[in-house]
This record gives C-alpha cells, structure tokens and sequence, in this order.
C-alpha cells in the first residue's frame, strides 16, 4: 500500500523519534510511507475550546494537504488528532456553512487511521513479535488516551499488540480508564483538577513497579512523563509506535530516566 503519514505537530515538533518508528514498522511490513508536505495542526486545541471559526482554515489545510497526494490510506500515531480529523472537521465545516469542505472533510476521514486501527483492522498484524520483530524486554504499564477509548474506541487494540511484544511484561494498570488529566487546554483552564488527576495517574503508574508507561497519544504521555520527572520517579514514557518497531538487533532502550531512542532527558 502507499500510506501517507499524518506526524501531528507535537509528534513533528517534540517527539519525532515516534513519527520515525511509525514508519519503520509500516516499511518492514513491505509499505511504502508518503509524508504530504502541506499538512500542519489539525486544529483539535481550537475546536475543544470552542473557536470553529478559527479551526475552519486549519481544517481546509489539513484538507487540501491530504487531497493533493495519491495514496491509499493515512496513518498517525495519535488516536486524538485522529479522532478531530474523523469527527471534529466535519462538523467544523457543517457548523460554519462550508458543505463542500464537509464533504471533502469527511472522504479525508474516511481515510485516516490511527496507527493500531491500521495495523489491525487493514494490515491484519495481531502477533508483533513474528510480524514485525519486535523485541523489548521491560516491564511497562498501559495507559489508554480518553480520545482513543471514546471517540475512536480502539478497545485493546494498542494493548494487545504491546502484549504480542518479545520480551515485554505488560503489568496491569488500576484505573486504567481514567484520564491523566491533560486535556488540552483544559490542563491550564482548570490546572489544580488536572493536577490531581495527574497524580492519581502517576501514582497507579509507580505502584505498578513498571519501568515506563506506553500510551498512543504523546500528548499524554507528555503530560505523564512530566508529572512522573517532577516525582523523580525514574520511571519514563514511550509511545507504542517505539515499542513496536524495538527490535533484538535495533533495540529502544530505557536507562532510568535516560529516553536513548530521542537523546532527551525526561527531567
């Protein structure tokens, strides 16, 4: 297949060791990745904060950047850039009397997967170590982004890929399902609920004796990461894009509270 990569910004701007795995796995499984030069934000921090005026223009880039190259699906590893994309441009079109943008909008949609949608549901990959060789001997926690569980309900697909893993031990999470309490915006509206909520997560997360926490949405695992560095937890994160494309020969390594796969330190 010919997959165009949706990065996100904050994985394009902070985290891009994960856009760099997403196309590792999807190129080892024979797939040939396309990058649409035009893409930018999405526009999801506007739309949750109420600006749909202001998101319409986001959306139309986001729109024409995906129409002007050829390919068969799209991909990014983030359930909620994903989930703006399928739910949020739409109605952002429909809202402010844009038909055709909603028609374009949604066959753009229509299109656009997240990462274990895609390697799930189209390429048919439930066995990560034998399907892509993927090795990583940790002892990680799970924790599902609310985007990703609601709007797109992935379910254990992120779960069940990491559980096919070689080498990892997946521990269970208590509360698994609450939310970290990042939220976009809301993490600054509404700073000391998110904190608590924050420490709830972080707590769960240490008490699990894990040496890092997987997720899907780097946003989260932004908003962890830092509440677990603040802790001097020693305890990380990792996108499961990472996990996945780890392998025996190329290993993602985890030294305290060193990420090796990016160069950045967690505090």
């Amino acid at each position: 297949m010919r997959i165009a990569l949706f990065a996100t910004c904050i994985v394009d701007a902070m985290y891009p060791a994960t856009a760099r795995a997403t196309v590792s796995i999807l190129e080892r499984l024979g797939h040939e990745v396309i990058f649409p030069a035009g893409q930018a934000c999405c526009g999801q921090m506007h739309v949750n904060s109420g600006y749909l005026k202001e998101a319409l223009p986001v959306v139309a880039n986001h729109v024409k950047a995906f129409e002007d190259d050829e390919y068969d699906v799209a991909v990014a590893p983030s359930g909620s850039c994903v989930a703006s994309v399928k739910h949020q441009h739409p109605m952002v079109a429909r809202r402010c009397g844009d038909a055709g943008l909603e028609a374009r909008a949604a066959a753009v949609g229509a299109k656009t997967y997240e990462l274990s949608q895609l390697l799930v549901d189209v390429l048919g990959v439930t066995d990560a170590a034998a399907q892509l060789g993927s090795y990583f001997p940790h002892r990680i926690a799970y924790h599902p982004s609310c985007h990703g569980m609601r709007l797109l309900r992935l379910g254990d697909r992120q779960l069940d890929l990491l559980r096919s893993v070689g080498g990892i031990e997946v521990a269970e999470l208590p509360e698994a399902d609450q939310c970290c309490g990042f939220g976009g915006t809301f993490s600054m509206k509404n700073a000391d609920v998110s904190s608590a909520m924050l420490a709830d997560k972080t707590a769960n997360i240490c008490g699990t004796g894990a040496d890092l926490c997987a997720g899907g949405d780097a946003s989260c695992l932004m908003h962890i990461g830092g509440g677990l560095s603040r802790q001097g937890s020693g305890v990380t994160t990792m996108h499961f894009a990472e996990i996945l494309a780890s392998t025996l020969e190329n290993p993602a390594a985890v030294s305290g509270d060193v990420r090796l796969t990016t160069g950045r330190t967690a505090r």
